[in-house]
């Protein structure tokens, strides 16, 4: 099954390689290991996450370092394999570190994500491909901006609940985000609006406009469209820079 899954994988990033012609880049990724080991755990989706945080403090009981271990060596795997056939760059989501205190981000996750970032470049050397841009996002990370900082990551992406002018002042690496996903409920003028007062924090450079989430189900389409066409023409706007210039900072 693993295998049938892993070729699967490999099958849909060459396909959509195929059929993107280079127009866009393909972006891969993987959930973070302490995402999935609460997955595992729980079962699925829980408000609390207390069934996996109880492994976590009840450590000597269960195999809680053995598990992050297996499953940030899959994550490497996963995200090599995906560079190799096609992926320009890839990202790791840490969708519920919001749940871990931050002594407990600091202890358990920043050294895993730390290794698997070192760990995939190394496997990548000899096929040229180590400086293939990784994008870590941790919901929940503010409180460690200077630890994410230093995990070797190109991209640092933010949350909505983060401020980027107060990131600004702990990274020095590229931001990414961090549009609360709730604002494309808003109307057109108004997805505009908080667009500009994003990026007046954020800065146009070192920045990759975003949510600051994933898209709810239930998001119109055309709102979506807005605030990718807002992201572009207001940046345009606010570095009032030659098309060349521009080109450039996209590319």
């Amino acid at each position: 099954k693993q295998w049938y899954q892993r070729r699967v994988a490999i099958t849909a990033g060459k396909l959509t390689c195929e059929k993107l012609k280079k127009r866009v880049p393909l972006i891969g990724f993987s959930g973070g290991p302490w995402t999935l080991f609460s997955y595992m755990v729980e079962g699925g989706t829980s408000k609390t996450y207390s069934k996996s945080k109880k492994w976590l403090y009840q450590q000597s009981s269960y195999p809680v370092s053995e598990l992050l271990t297996t499953l940030s060596n899959a994550i490497v795997d996963h995200l090599y394999q995906q560079i190799l056939h096609g992926c320009e760059l890839v990202q790791i989501f840490e969708s519920n570190s919001e749940y871990l205190t931050p002594a407990m981000f600091r202890e358990l996750l920043i050294p895993r994500l730390s290794s698997i970032i070192s760990s995939l470049r190394a496997k990548l050397a000899p096929h040229n491909l180590s400086n293939t841009p990784i994008i870590v996002f941790c919901k929940g990370g503010a409180h460690s901006l200077t630890h994410l900082d230093g995990l070797g990551a190109d991209v640092i992406a933010l949350d909505w609940t983060c401020d980027p002018e107060l990131a600004r002042d702990f990274v020095s690496h590229s931001l990414q985000g961090n549009l609360d996903p709730c604002a494309l409920y808003g109307s057109h003028d108004n997805i505009r609006q908080r667009v500009r007062d994003m990026l007046t924090r954020s800065g146009c450079r070192r920045m990759i406009g975003n949510l600051g989430h994933g898209l709810y189900p239930d998001t119109d389409p055309d709102k979506v469209g807005t605030f990718v066409d807002a992201l572009h023409e207001i940046s345009e706007e606010m570095l009032g820079s030659s098309n060349e210039e521009l080109q450039s900072l996209y590319t």
